[in-house]
């Protein structure tokens, strides 16, 4: 098992000071999400070949490896020319993954296309589901040859706001995909999205399970629909957290527990967003409270 740290609330550091960063708070391995000077969000990515060559030496001094690249591209987007430059940044992005010797990467199903490409940013209204569905699989077909080609996994998650944001159709897509490159990812912030019994979800997902991101969360859907008040009533807005372990409701001895008993062995992510202000304190906790409840059930 590898377990990584997604050092999003520490990119005010330049890419060759996060390996030192990440050894400091106590992670051996990196899942490098999107950051405007390596693989940015939707555009293509911000690489050289001096830029890789300074960012793998600052891993080798830091004893620090990749475990996961994130990028985020537009790949379900109903706008054609925006999924074949989607398309094209992938491409580019896994060619990136071999030069650094990453054998995974991680990412979203996706929204569809940019909100001025379209009439509605998010699908799970059901306006362009179907679209974004059809878009996605013409990327998967271009996409996993080359994944199998390079033996690169690809991990990937549905969210919040995506055009699939469940446990299901999400594990039954990457079944249908049917590569062994291509699993699935469970983030455990988007619990409450994905359904109510964590321990039957996993078990459900165990066959594609390959990736877990950890951060604690509450429950949108508990007090009746009023955990969270949102004005005006009625709203699409999609709510969710990424705090510490212990600050939100995931429960967490049922997700370790089950993850020990279905036998993973993938890749698990601190992914803290909520406390940049205590960044360092965040991700020293969460290394230890990952490794505590590992050792607890992983015996």
């Amino acid at each position: 098992m590898k377990i990584a740290l997604d050092p999003f609330m520490h990119r005010h550091l330049s890419l060759d000071q996060l390996p030192s960063k990440v050894a400091e708070l106590g992670y051996e391995w990196i899942e490098l999400s999107p950051r405007a000077d390596f693989l940015e969000w939707f555009k293509a990515p911000r690489v050289f070949p001096d830029r890789i060559k300074s960012f793998k030496k600052a891993l080798n001094d830091a004893n620090v490896g990749i475990a996961s690249l994130l990028p985020m591209y537009r790949w379900a987007s109903n706008d054609e020319e925006e999924r074949k430059a989607a398309v094209r940044h992938w491409k580019r992005a896994i060619e990136i993954a071999v030069e650094l010797g990453v054998d995974t990467m991680n990412s979203e199903f996706g929204r569809g296309p940019h909100p001025d490409k379209g009439t509605c940013y998010c699908c799970h209204t059901g306006s362009m589901i179907e679209a974004c569905e059809d878009a996605w699989w013409r990327s998967m077909e271009e996409l996993v040859p080359i994944f199998e080609k390079e033996g690169i996994n690809l991990h990937i998650e549905p969210h919040p706001e995506d055009w699939v944001e469940t446990l299901q159709p999400s594990v039954d897509l990457i079944r249908t995909v049917n590569s062994p490159r291509v699993k699935f990812l469970y983030c455990t912030p988007h619990t409450f999205y994905f359904g109510d019994d964590t321990v039957a979800m996993l078990r459900e997902c165990a066959d594609v399970l390959a990736h877990v991101h950890i951060a604690d969360t509450f429950n949108h859907k508990a007090s009746s629909g009023l955990r969270y008040i949102i004005n005006p009533p009625g709203s699409s807005a999609r709510v969710h957290q990424h705090l510490n372990i212990g600050q939100g409701e995931v429960p967490w001895d049922d997700f370790y527990r089950t993850l020990a008993e279905i036998g993973f062995d993938g890749v698990m992510t601190a992914c803290v967003f909520a406390w940049e202000e205590k960044a360092d304190e965040s991700g020293k906790f969460m290394r230890s409270e990952m490794q505590r409840y590992v050792d607890q059930y992983f015996k």
